[in-house]
């Protein structure tokens, strides 16, 4: 595999639409964030706030002053710098063509790691449609290929079992647990490492959805 510089845009991978598929829920894409996404970001992050809370690292401040659309303008600034400079891919899921969640890649790390870390959080209102995985695949198979990394890492606290399905679903296998791991919600939260390696894919992870019935091209 060639060295990666930073001047390639291409192997960033930023930005890049990905899909469309079709899931339960209906057709699903995942695009770059954008200056525009400010009121549908704020909303969506205010009225999930309950669903939200116990899995994301303890923040500073109210959480509806932290979500208002104002503060989304700085909040992109830091994310776009940070994807041109080829560390991050912040994306937003959408549903239909509607803005329902968001897929965040970070802490790329080239040369002879080629690795990151992926998240995810949609609108509960669509939970159990397919979403979040159809995502997560997407945002694999794009850091697989046009990314070109080798692994990928998450990382879940063990009572939240909706996303360790989520990431079982498209491949991930549980690595171990990380004791007292991250200040979640005002406390430090064990968290299990999960993890998939481009070795461990049969075909694409939109494939593995597809085989299984849960997705579509």
């Amino acid at each position: 595999m060639r060295a990666w510089s930073r001047g390639d845009a291409g192997r960033r991978g930023w930005p890049a639409k990905l899909g469309p598929i079709t899931v339960a829920g209906g057709v699903l894409t995942v695009r770059p964030v954008r200056l525009r996404d400010a009121r549908a970001w704020s909303r969506l992050r205010i009225e999930n706030q309950n669903n939200l809370l116990p899995w994301e690292p303890t923040g500073v401040g109210m959480w509806s002053a932290r979500h208002n659309p104002a503060a989304w303008p700085g909040l992109h600034s830091v994310l776009r710098a940070e994807a041109k400079a080829g560390n991050m891919l912040p994306m937003v899921i959408e549903l239909n063509g509607e803005y329902c969640g968001q897929l965040t890649v970070g802490n790329i790390q080239r040369g002879a790691l080629r690795n990151a870390w992926i998240g995810y959080w949609v609108d509960v209102a669509v939970t159990g449609r397919g979403v979040a995985t159809g995502a997560l695949a997407l945002g694999v198979d794009h850091c697989f290929g046009t990314v070109g990394l080798h692994r990928l890492e998450a990382t879940v606290q063990p009572d939240n079992g909706a996303s360790l399905s989520v990431l079982h679903k498209v491949g991930f296998r549980d690595e171990g647990l990380l004791k007292r791991y991250m200040d979640v919600n005002n406390a430090w939260r064990d968290h299990i490492l999960l993890a998939l390696t481009i070795e461990e894919m049969t075909g694409t992870a939109v494939d593995t959805l597809v085989r299984a019935g849960r997705a579509s091209y």
